[in-house]
């Protein structure tokens, strides 16, 4: 394969590090902060998920941050120098993330004007975008042009869909996506948000069940619902360090829907992992459409 331009993604995809460099697909590594110390996203490398997740049990207040301009201008400009690009971002409804990456394209598609610079916005963030990231890759791989890819993504990123639980609510309140008191009223009455990735781009709670069980009871029956074409494709399963939990999920998916191709199993990155903690759950197919 000798394409024209470079297929390129972030690690808010939440892409396997050893799934990107068997594709060979370029990955910019988002920060985050974890008990005060600085950090790059290396999608499972360093195994640094399962030590954040730990110490958020323990107490710890992970964060993410935005990567300046002056990082996207050291990461882009070598590409363009011989290439177009083709970058493939998280959803802009979840942080600012994308402006900065628009003014590195707008500076440097000045200093090299014969060059196209394409930027999608997934509006997905972890699996929800991943999975986007690897279809669209097969386009790229078949030799198909920046632009037919890019407009692929555009067509198909509300087919990537999600439907997920918490642990602990006092991580999406810490997060400012659930108020204190509602997250302290329903730890106690063992109250579990379904939560999906509407239309917008954003992380919604669509719906609130009793207990851990009866979560996963509805991811499935959602995913059922709202899966299209299991047998060609695969189901990820992404969890804040609850393996057994999702080897639990993935079998009962097996049971629910036997069509599906194959069920990828997962721990959470750190930006979702800061966000919504330990004990998370998801589901993440290509579907119908959102909803929401």
């Amino acid at each position: 394969m000798n394409q024209d331009y470079v297929f390129m993604t972030d690690s808010d995809s939440d892409l396997p590090y050893f799934i990107a460099e068997e594709k060979k697909i370029p990955v910019v590594s988002m920060p985050y902060t974890l008990d005060g110390r600085a950090y790059m996203d290396d999608n499972g490398r360093s195994g640094m998920e399962k030590k954040l997740l730990d110490r958020m049990r323990a107490g710890s207040v992970p964060s993410t941050s935005l990567l300046p301009t002056a990082a996207y201008l050291e990461i882009f400009e070598p590409v363009l120098r011989e290439k177009d690009l083709l970058f493939l971002a998280f959803s802009s409804a979840m942080s600012s993330t994308i402006l900065n990456i628009y003014e590195a394209r707008e500076q440097l598609l000045e200093k090299y004007p014969d060059r196209k610079f394409l930027v999608v916005d997934t509006l997905s963030i972890s699996a929800t975008m991943s999975i986007l990231v690897l279809k669209a890759h097969e386009l790229y791989e078949q030799g198909r042009p920046m632009e037919e890819v890019a407009q692929w993504v555009l067509d198909h990123r509300m087919n990537a869909q999600v439907w997920m639980t918490v642990g602990d609510l006092k991580y999406l309140a810490r997060g400012g996506r659930l108020s204190p008191t509602s997250a302290f009223f329903g730890s106690v009455l063992n109250i579990r948000p379904i939560i999906n990735i509407g239309k917008s781009g954003k992380m919604e709670a669509v719906e609130k069940v009793r207990g851990h069980k009866k979560a996963m009871c509805t991811i499935v029956e959602h995913t059922a619902r709202d899966i299209q074409d299991p047998s060609e494709q695969t189901v990820v399963i992404m969890h804040g360090d609850i393996q057994e939990e999702a080897e639990v999920l993935a079998d009962m998916l097996r049971n629910r829907i036997p069509e599906i191709r194959d069920i990828r199993i997962q721990i959470v990155g750190p930006v979702i992992g800061a966000h919504c903690g330990p004990g998370t759950l998801a589901c993440i197919f290509m579907g119908k459409g959102r909803q929401n």
